[in-house]
C-alpha cells in the first residue's frame, strides 16, 4: 500500500513543483514582491540608504543617510497604487529630512536619485512643502557646477558647498537637463536648466571631427583625459538626457546635438560578431576600435533607440543582449563580446534590460519581448531571492549572493517589470518620459510656451 501511495503522489509533487517554476509572472506577482521587499527595508534598514538582505541590517552611501531608498522607490509606489506606502514616504520626507549636512555627495548620483524623486514627488503631489525640500537640494547640488567650463565637480559638500573632484565621465558631466530643466520648471526660476545646459554645450563643443565625445573630461581646462568613445556606462545618460529632454521640453538646440551623434554612433561603433552586433570602444578622433568590452547598462541602448523611432536597431541590440543573458541565466557587469568572457561577473539586479525589452514591446506589439521580460523576472526570483528581499550577485557563474539591494531596484528593476506585465498602460511612452533612475514625468505637465519661459529657451 505505501509504494502504491508513493508511486501516486510522487509524480502528482512533480508535476505541481513544475508548474509552479514555469507559471507566467505577472504584474500583481511583481507588486507583491515589491511589497515584500519594501517591509523588509523598513524593518532591518529604515532611515538608512541601502538594505542589505542577507545580514538583515543597513548601510549608508555617505557618513549620513540621504534617505536614498525611500525617494527612489516612491514613483514605484505610485505607479503601482501603493499609497499608502507612499503618503508614509511622503510625511518622512516632508516632516523628518534636512538636507543640510556636513557631507560630500557625488553629484551625478544624487541628482538622478534624489533630485529625480524629489521632484517626482512634487508631481504627484502638487505639495508646497515637497517643492521647498526639492528646491533646495538642487540649490545645494547647483554649487557643483561653479568650474571654469560650467561642467559640475565629482563632489560637492551639501552644506558648506565646497567641491572636489575634477575629473568627470562625460555621463557625470552632462546628465543633468532632465532634472534640472523640471526644477526650472516647478520653480519659475531658469537658471537650473541654464547650468545644466552649458554643461552639455560645452561637451558637444569639445567633440570631435566625426562628432564623437570622449570618456573623461578636466571641467577645470576643459581637455579630454580619455578619448575612448562608447554608449554605456560612463557615457550613456548624456545621450539619454540629449534625446529625452528634447522630448519633454523640445529645446531647439538639443535636437541637432541628438541627430548628428546618432549618425556618428551607427556609424563607428556597431561591431557585427556571430554573437549579435554589439557597440564597441572606438577612438572619439579616428572611429577605430580600442576595445571589445561592453557593460550591462550598455542594455538600455535599445529603449532608447526606441525613442528616436529605431525599432529595427533596436530589436537587433536587444537580441544580442538577450543572448548573454541567457549564457548566464543573468547578465555580468562587464563582458567582452569577442573573447565571450566576463571581466566583472557581478550581477546588481540591473533593469536595463527590461526597459528596452518594455519599450520594444510597446513600440512594436510582439509577444517576444514580453516573453523575454518573464523569463528574466523568473531567473531574479530563481537566483536573487532571499527570505525577505532580493541580492545582488557576486558572480553571475556561481550566482553567489552579494548582501546588498541596490536604490534603483525599488525604482526602475520593479517598475519596468510591472509595466512590462501591464500593470499600469496609463504609464507609456506616448504620455510620459522617464529620468534615466525610471522616475515619471508625465508630459502634458509642461506646457511649451511655459517651458520656454520658465527654462530660458530661445
Amino acid at each position: 500500500m505505501k509504494q502504491f501511495i508513493l508511486t501516486t503522489i510522487i509524480p502528482c509533487l512533480l508535476a505541481i513543483t513544475s508548474t509552479a517554476q514555469t507559471t507566467t509572472p505577472t504584474a500583481e506577482d511583481v507588486k507583491n514582491e515589491f511589497v515584500r521587499s519594501w517591509e523588509a527595508y523598513r524593518t532591518y534598514a529604515w532611515g538608512h540608504d541601502v538594505l542589505q538582505p542577507l545580514t538583515k541590517t543597513s548601510s549608508d552611501w555617505y557618513k549620513e543617510s540621504l534617505h536614498i531608498s525611500p525617494i527612489d522607490a516612491y514613483s514605484t509606489m505610485r505607479v503601482m497604487h501603493l499609497d499608502k506606502y507612499a503618503k508614509e514616504v511622503e510625511q518622512y520626507i516632508r516632516d523628518s529630512v534636512s538636507f543640510d549636512k556636513d557631507i560630500y555627495v557625488k553629484t551625478f548620483e544624487v541628482n538622478i536619485r534624489v533630485l529625480g524623486g524629489l521632484l517626482c514627488m512634487y508631481q504627484f503631489t502638487r505639495d508646497p512643502r515637497v517643492l521647498r525640500q526639492t528646491k533646495d537640494f538642487g540649490d545645494r547640488l547647483l554649487k557643483a557646477f561653479k568650474s571654469p567650463t560650467g561642467i559640475p565637480y565629482y563632489w560637492v559638500n551639501l552644506k558648506t558647498g565646497a567641491v572636489k573632484g575634477s575629473k568627470v565621465n562625460t555621463a557625470e558631466a552632462g546628465s543633468y537637463l532632465f532634472e534640472m530643466g523640471i526644477l526650472s520648471y516647478y520653480t519659475k526660476d531658469p537658471k537650473y536648466y541654464q547650468a545644466a545646459k552649458k554643461a552639455n554645450l560645452y561637451l558637444w563643443n569639445k567633440r570631435s571631427t566625426i562628432d564623437l565625445v570622449g570618456e573623461e573630461i578636466n571641467n577645470e581646462t576643459g581637455e579630454w583625459i580619455n578619448r575612448n568613445s562608447f554608449i554605456g556606462a560612463g557615457v550613456d545618460s548624456y545621450y539619454e538626457y540629449i534625446l529625452k529632454t528634447w522630448l519633454l521640453f523640445k529645446d531647439p538646440d538639443l535636437k541637432p546635438i541628438w541627430d548628428r551623434s546618432i549618425i556618428a554612433i551607427n556609424r563607428y561603433m556597431p561591431d557585427h560578431t556571430a554573437t549579435g552586433i554589439w557597440y564597441g570602444r572606438v577612438n572619439m578622433d579616428t572611429g577605430e576600435r580600442t576595445a571589445t568590452t561592453v557593460t550591462l547598462y550598455d542594455a538600455f541602448w535599445a529603449g532608447l533607440l526606441c525613442l528616436a523611432g529605431d525599432t529595427a536597431r533596436a530589436a537587433v541590440f536587444q537580441d544580442a543582449w538577450n543572448g548573454l543573458w541567457h549564457k548566464y541565466g543573468l547578465e555580468p557587469m562587464e563582458y567582452d563580446y569577442r573573447k565571450g568572457l566576463p571581466f566583472n561577473p557581478v550581477y546588481d539586479l540591473n533593469p536595463e534590460i527590461i526597459e528596452s525589452a518594455w519599450y520594444l514591446h510597446y513600440f512594436t506589439g510582439q509577444s517576444k519581448y514580453l516573453a523575454m521580460g518573464q523569463q528574466y523576472y523568473q531567473d531574479m526570483i530563481k537566483y536573487c531571492k532571499t527570505d525577505i528581499a532580493f541580492s545582488s550577485i557576486a558572480d553571475v557563474r556561481t550566482k553567489k549572493q552579494n548582501n546588498e539591494l541596490p536604490t534603483f531596484f525599488f525604482a526602475e528593476t520593479m517598475k519596468y517589470y510591472y509595466l512590462l506585465f501591464g500593470g499600469n498602460d496609463a504609464i507609456n511612452p506616448d504620455n510620459y518620459v522617464f529620468n534615466t533612475e525610471a522616475h515619471p514625468f508625465r508630459k502634458s505637465g509642461f506646457h511649451p510656451m511655459e517651458v520656454k519661459k520658465r527654462l530660458g529657451i530661445q
